[in-house]
C-alpha cells in the first residue's frame, strides 16, 4: 500500500506507517529545516513545499493520503480562529484528496479542533464520498510516558465496508486508547535545555509539532488488515 504525506513534519506519520509495512511516494513539507530532516531519512522520496502552490494533478496517485495541517487557528494555546485562520489549511488537503482520490485518508490534529472545524473536516469528506471514523488517541496509549492527545479521523471510500470495520475494530481501539503502559524500551534523549546544540529551536518547534510515529503505525497495521478483510488495496 502506498501513501503521500501532507505537512510532513520531520516525518512522524511516514516513518509509522512505514514502520506498518507502508511505502512513501512523496512528501509535501514547507519549513526548510524539516525538510532537511526528510531529506537525509527519505533520501529517494520526492518532496515538494507550499501545498497551497501544488498540482495535484501532476503528483503521483497513492493509495493512502495522511496529514496534520497546522494546529495553530485550533490549539488552546492561541486565539482559536479556525476557519477564519489564514493558517487553516484543510481545505488544501481537502483539494489535494478530491484530485487524487486515495482509497484511504489519515487526518490529524489537535483536541481543540473538534470545537473548530472538525464538524468541516467531517463533511467535506462525506461530500466527496468518504465515509469516516473520529478517534482520540494519546500517545501513552503507545506506551509513551506521557498524555499527549491527538483526534484522527480516518475516512475510507466505501461506507459499508467502513461500517463493518468500525464493528470489528471499536473494541481494540477503545482498549488501545483507555490503556496506559510502561514506559518504551528505549527513549531518544532530547536535550532541551542544553546549550550549544546545532538548531535548538528548529529541533524543539520540530518535535513539538511531531506526531509519535507508534500510534501512526498503530493505524496503519489496522487500515492495512481492514483492506486484507474488504479484498482491497
Amino acid at each position: 500500500m502506498t501513501f503521500g504525506d501532507l505537512f510532513a513534519g520531520i516525518g512522524g506519520i511516514s516513518l509509522g506507517l512505514e514502520r506498518a509495512g507502508m511505502v512513501c511516494k512523496w512528501q509535501v513539507e514547507i519549513d526548510p529545516f524539516c525538510q532537511k530532516v526528510l531529506a537525509k531519512h527519505w533520501p529517494s522520496v520526492p518532496r515538494y513545499g507550499d501545498i497551497r502552490e501544488i498540482d495535484f494533478g501532476q503528483v503521483e496517485p497513492v493509495d493512502l493520503i495522511c496529514g496534520g495541517p497546522p494546529c495553530q487557528p485550533h490549539s488552546l494555546a492561541g486565539q482559536r480562529r479556525g476557519a477564519a485562520d489564514d493558517r487553516n489549511l484543510w481545505p488544501e488537503m481537502c483539494r489535494a484528496i478530491e484530485q487524487l482520490r486515495p482509497t484511504w485518508v489519515i487526518f490529524e490534529n489537535v483536541p481543540g479542533i473538534v470545537t473548530t472545524i472538525l464538524d468541516d473536516v467531517l463533511f467535506d469528506l462525506e461530500g466527496a464520498g468518504y465515509a469516516a471514523g473520529t478517534l482520540i488517541i494519546p500517545a501513552c496509549g503507545v506506551g509513551a510516558p506521557h498524555r499527549r492527545d491527538r483526534v484522527w479521523v480516518v475516512a475510507y471510500t466505501d461506507r459499508p465496508r467502513l461500517e463493518r470495520l468500525y464493528h470489528q475494530r471499536y473494541g481494540e481501539c477503545v482498549q488501545l486508547s483507555e490503556s496506559i503502559r510502561q514506559e518504551w524500551e528505549a527513549e531518544p534523549r532530547v536535550d532541551r535545555v542544553a546549550l550549544g546544540i546545532p538548531h535548538r529551536m528548529e529541533r524543539l518547534r520540530s518535535l513539538g509539532n511531531a506526531v509519535v510515529p507508534q500510534v501512526a503505525e498503530w493505524l496503519g497495521r489496522q487500515i492495512i488488515k481492514a483492506s486484507q478483510v474488504c479484498g482491497v488495496d
